[in-house]
């Protein structure tokens, strides 16, 4: 972080004022209400490919459920709405591509998915800091955000000599408006079009994952996915990476998602050779930041602003996962498997680098691991701002409350206070 970054205080988050393109992005969305049922999804992602064939009908309770819960969020707004149905839309066609596309090349199917790198902790926790440093290494296959987002080149996305990369071209323009409608949003997550996306958005394909609920509050899902079976949904992603394998290129994977802290019995018997990286953080430095980004949000994706619904959402959910985590941990091959500390990772991150490595079984040298620490170094001064965070004013609750309910989770991992 530059030395003379900005302090940025949000203080409208209980009473937003609201931009022109925010009232606009209501107005527009209001007068054009979206259908959230499975027919209208399906039926919409069909006319825009031309294609019929899903694949494994098995997604379908679960697309079902994603529709009635939200239908059942009744604060959500006009513009959270029309959010859910082009997530949905988008993940259908995108669905509807990679089916169609296996069919024409059957031998994706046998493309290898190798020992790949997976890396899980909370959001803030050093995940995406550590991707970044990780993704430097051209020996690696990450998932950029074009390509998350389009993962199976369409009819229109073919190079041409005015634009090399439609899809890429399509994703800056779409993050762009995420950025003028919510101009703060990258003070809390901080993306573009080439950052390394989440293996999350591979889960959508089949419908799951809990990318829903920081789309809306839906209880509902959030019983139904810690309830079901997550094994073939990663199997699923894992087709994908096979697909988006044969289409640019081999190279060992990167992944990490949050999820995928109460999903550690899952990640092992899908990717039973990986590499397994968990980042530990004080819970209080990033439920802080999804509380923020819930309330900031909420603007345009609630009907109300209430600062109860996050603070009554994320704490809670963060306890599960890290309950999960702490259950399930040491069912992780202890020789395929590192726990980093955050303290450990921004006090001496060429040592957990070199960790990295000796358990991945690659070879590293010093000077490629300076040259990873140099490009972050380099990413970290062109951040000219930075948020201030004011829980007990914006939420009535303090850091030490916040942190009371993780007794359990200190206990396990030598993980520091830091809020």
């Amino acid at each position: 972080m530059s030395e003379t970054a900005r302090l940025i205080d949000i203080d409208d988050l209980r009473a937003p004022v609201l931009t022109r393109m925010q009232q606009l992005a209501l107005t527009a969305t209001a007068r054009r209400p979206v259908t959230l049922t499975r027919d209208a999804v399906l039926s919409a992602a069909r006319a825009a490919t031309g294609l019929s064939d899903f694949g494994a009908a098995t997604f379908l309770p679960r697309l079902d459920c994603w529709m009635q819960s939200v239908a059942e969020d009744e604060n959500l707004s006009s513009f959270g709405r029309t959010n859910v149905w082009q997530m949905a839309v988008r993940s259908a066609v995108n669905r509807l591509r990679l089916e169609d596309f296996i069919r024409r090349h059957p031998e994706i199917e046998d493309m290898p998915i190798e020992r790949p790198i997976i890396v899980a902790g909370t959001p803030r926790s050093g995940t995406t800091f550590l991707l970044e440093l990780l993704g430097a290494d051209a020996r690696f296959r990450s998932l950029r955000w074009w390509e998350a987002l389009t993962p199976i080149p369409g009819p229109h996305d073919a190079p041409t000599e005015t634009d090399p990369n439609p899809r890429r071209t399509r994703a800056a323009a779409n993050w762009r408006a995420i950025e003028t409608l919510l101009p703060y949003q990258t003070l809390m997550h901080s993306f573009s079009a080439d950052h390394i996306a989440e293996d999350i958005d591979l889960h959508v394909l089949d419908f799951s994952s809990y990318m829903l609920e920081w789309q809306a509050y839906v209880p509902r899902w959030r019983d139904y996915y810690l309830a079901e079976d997550q094994r073939p949904v990663y199997r699923y992603a894992r087709r994908a990476m096979q697909a988006l394998s044969f289409i640019r290129g081999p190279g060992r994977w990167l992944l990490k998602c949050p999820q995928h802290m109460e999903q550690l019995a899952v990640l092992r018997d899908v990717f039973p050779d990986a590499t397994f990286v968990i980042c530990h953080r004080d819970p209080v430095a990033s439920l802080r930041s999804a509380m923020v980004m819930g309330l900031y949000s909420a603007r345009v994706f609630r009907k109300r602003v209430d600062p109860a619904e996050p603070l009554g959402w994320w704490p809670a959910r963060y306890r599960q996962m890290l309950a999960a985590c702490v259950r399930d941990r040491d069912s992780l091959p202890a020789a395929q498997t590192l726990d980093v500390m955050f303290h450990d990772l921004t006090g001496d991150t060429d040592a957990v680098l070199r960790e990295i490595y000796r358990l991945a079984d690659l070879p590293v040298t010093d000077a490629q691991v300076r040259a990873m620490r140099e490009s972050s170094a380099e990413h970290q001064r062109k951040k000219t701002e930075k948020l201030v965070y004011r829980l007990e004013r914006d939420f009535g609750v303090s850091a030490q409350a916040l942190r009371a309910p993780f007794a359990f989770y200190f206990e396990r991992f030598a993980v520091r206070p830091e809020v």
